[in-house]
């Protein structure tokens, strides 16, 4: 049924101008369009939609991911820029905070200005 359709993410804010710079001067997104309610950003043709809510808990588990090419540039890219990088016990991640998974592809977590954890993926 939506196999054709768009996808929007959305991520839950409670301070609309804090996440708004976390996404577009920390991550790089660009603002399509923004108003009380939210702003509506670009990440390479995939909508996200920063959503304000009244109450926000962040989740314990990763909330929005992006792919990349070499995922030791996008941890030196994101540690040059602030972003501290999780460290969990018992995952056995290398110093950078990059764990590999069986199947070999490799992640790395961060937190937004939100506290959502977001994360980015180097497939195998």
């Amino acid at each position: 049924m939506f196999e054709s359709a768009a996808l929007v993410a959305f991520v839950p804010v409670s301070d609309l101008a804090r996440a708004r710079s976390f996404y577009e001067g920390t991550l790089g997104l660009t603002v399509q369009d923004a108003d009380e309610f939210g702003a509506l950003l670009n990440s390479h043709g995939t909508p996200v939609r920063l959503a304000v809510v009244d109450e926000h808990t962040p989740a314990t588990f990763t909330t929005l991911g992006w792919v990349v090419p070499s995922i030791e540039e996008a941890v030196r890219a994101l540690d040059g820029r602030g972003v501290v990088l999780h460290h969990y016990d018992g995952m056995g991640q290398d110093a950078d905070g990059i764990w590999t998974a069986p199947s070999g592809s490799r992640v790395a977590w961060f937190s937004d200005s939100e506290g959502n954890t977001l994360s980015v993926t180097q497939l195998y």
